[in-house]
């Protein structure tokens, strides 16, 4: 039997860690950050994709021994990934942070919307499976489940999103959190073939409220909730439209649980667990959409290291900041407002409240 662990210092706090490929070193830099400064321990952690990723990285730290264990666990993943693929693409310029690309990526890109999978990638090669199998003791993960995971894939033949839990842990599981169904051929798992789980949920934070006790909730974002400018050319709708194909389940989750929070906060009975729980959580978000969002979609494919050590500085520097600035929040109040920030009426109307059920609509 295996003897039980320590509690980790620290308040009890939910994640939720959003895909995007390369840009998932930005969440690097922020869990780095949030580890480092103490304050906080990670308890239950929703992720698709990349997300995912961070996710089982940080557990992986946490049961070899806790806090800089998962720094160095998270510091060893994204050297791995920038050191398993081929170097023709590992080496392709990003031309710093200003959203270029090389014509060769872009290229590319481009061809894998027409030849799909089986055409450019007939042998479903890709270097992550090496990555997660390497970096990852899975069996063990399953066995000691050192927190609460939710780990989010799309069933490619429904649409439907698939939650796996800690208890279901694999390379598989991982793969299909972000398989890009222009790239890789889907993962079958149990029968099921499954695509990335950011076209279903990036990630998925309903969960984290219904299992975790935690009331303070840490969403991580590298996409945009808001662009300046509107696209107007082939290519600046077509990156749109992806963009937005990874956000919408998000932020209609987010708006929803906006509006469920203020139902469970002007009740004036107690009500059951879940409103209990609604009532007394307290969001933060940590967004590195403003970052991100200046960068080329493609960029999300680029694995330069010097490119991810960028992104890792950068996401460092926003949760460095954000501690300073909210730090002392944690655990007391809330330091984002769901409603203002989510839903679609303007910041002085009233938010729209979900009618009870049973209820007259």
């Amino acid at each position: 039997m295996t003897p039980a662990r320590p509690p980790l210092p620290g308040l009890p706090v939910n994640l939720a860690l959003q895909g995007g490929g390369a840009h998932g070193a930005f969440t690097w830099g922020v869990l780095d950050a949030l580890l480092a400064d103490g304050r906080i321990r990670p308890v239950a952690i929703s992720g698709t994709s990349a997300g995912a990723m961070n996710a089982v990285a940080l557990a992986q730290g946490l049961l070899d021994g806790g806090a800089d264990s998962a720094r160095e666990s998270l510091h060893r993943l994204w050297k791995a990934v920038a050191d398993s693929v081929p170097a023709l693409v590992g080496a392709l310029p990003t031309q710093g942070l200003n959203g270029s690309t090389s014509a060769w990526l872009s290229m590319a890109m481009d061809w894998t919307r027409y030849l799909g999978p089986a055409n450019f990638n007939p042998l479903d090669l890709n270097p992550l499976r090496k990555v997660v199998e390497a970096q990852f003791d899975f069996e063990r993960l399953r066995r000691e489940q050192p927190l609460r995971l939710f780990i989010a894939a799309t069933e490619a033949n429904t649409g439907r999103m698939r939650l796996f839990t800690e208890a279901e842990l694999s390379a598989d599981v991982l793969l299909a959190s972000g398989c890009l169904p222009t790239l890789f051929h889907p993962v079958v798992i149990d029968g099921v073939a499954y695509w990335d789980g950011g076209y279903s949920a990036n990630p998925a934070v309903f969960p984290l409220l219904a299992t975790s006790r935690a009331c303070d909730t840490l969403l991580v974002l590298l996409n945009p909730l808001h662009h300046e400018q509107t696209p107007h050319t082939g290519a600046e709708i077509q990156a749109r439209l992806t963009s937005m194909s990874v956000q919408s389940c998000f932020v209609r989750e987010m708006q929803l649980l906006a509006q469920a929070q203020v139902r469970a906060q002007r009740r004036w009975w107690p009500g059951d667990r879940l409103d209990r729980q609604l009532a007394r959580s307290r969001f933060h978000l940590l967004d590195g959409g403003a970052a991100l969002g200046a960068l080329a979609v493609e960029s999300k494919m680029v694995v330069q290291r010097d490119f991810l050590l960028t992104l890792f500085e950068q996401g460092r520097q926003l949760a460095t900041g954000w501690l300073k600035r909210h730090g002392a929040a944690l655990g007391q109040q809330a330091t984002v407002d769901l409603a203002r920030v989510f839903t679609t009426c303007g910041a002085d109307a009233p938010v729209p409240v979900l009618p009870a059920p049973g209820s007259p609509s």
